[in-house]
């Protein structure tokens, strides 16, 4: 019988040994990478059926990829397996085509469930965020327009932002001062209603800006 070909993403090459260890009785972990760039490379080459991924990856991250996948002749299944216990993450997830969203702190017969399920055309998620996911599936219209009210030039920057580069360091990529980038960051903040730059960083990665 010919099982299920698995592809794992994930930056924590130890925590990916591991996780293959849990899979493989299952399925044929056909391969695990250490970047989205290098995830989307692999799926078009490797064809697996089913991708498990940490939403959480350098390069490009996990809903980023799974973007990307979704443009395959024969896109895989997506499942997320990652830390972020938060709505906001596993509902833009689902946005970008996952079938599935685990938390890591979930038993490991969890993930097993929900590559199964995701490769019977169904969906999974861990049971402590599934209740805010549903409402951030339908509302969206205020988050849209406030993306939409951003300037190429605030987007380029809060890109820069979510990648962990400083005031200075973005100062010296676009060749204006520290001082102008930070006016910027605080206008971005103002305009998509955060206020932490770690909100910054979950806005952009929600909305598929980095």
């Amino acid at each position: 019988m010919v099982r299920p070909r698995v592809l794992l993403g994930d930056d924590h090459v130890m925590f990916c040994e591991g996780l293959r260890s849990i899979l493989d009785p299952h399925f044929e972990v056909v391969g695990i990478v250490e970047n989205g760039q290098k995830l989307v490379a692999d799926a078009e080459r490797l064809q697996p059926d089913v991708v498990v991924a940490d939403v959480s990856m350098p390069l490009l991250n996990g809903i980023g990829a799974a973007r990307k996948l979704q443009k395959m002749k024969r896109p895989p299944k997506i499942v997320f397996l990652t830390m972020h216990a938060d709505a906001t993450f596993a509902t833009e997830a689902f946005r970008a085509g996952a079938s599935g969203y685990v938390l890591k702190s979930s038993p490991a017969s969890e993930i097993v469930t929900a590559v199964q399920e995701a490769i019977r055309g169904r969906m999974h998620i861990s049971s402590v965020i599934a209740g805010g996911v549903l409402g951030g599936l339908m509302e969206d219209q205020a988050n849209t327009k406030r993306r939409a009210e951003l300037t190429s030039r605030q987007k380029e920057i809060l890109q820069l932002i979510a990648e962990g580069k400083s005031p200075k360091e973005i100062a010296a990529i676009l060749n204006v001062s520290p001082r102008t980038i930070e006016f910027h960051k605080y206008r971005i903040m103002e305009t998509v209603g955060v206020r932490t730059v770690a909100e910054l960083t979950r806005y952009a990665v929600t909305h598929g800006i980095v």
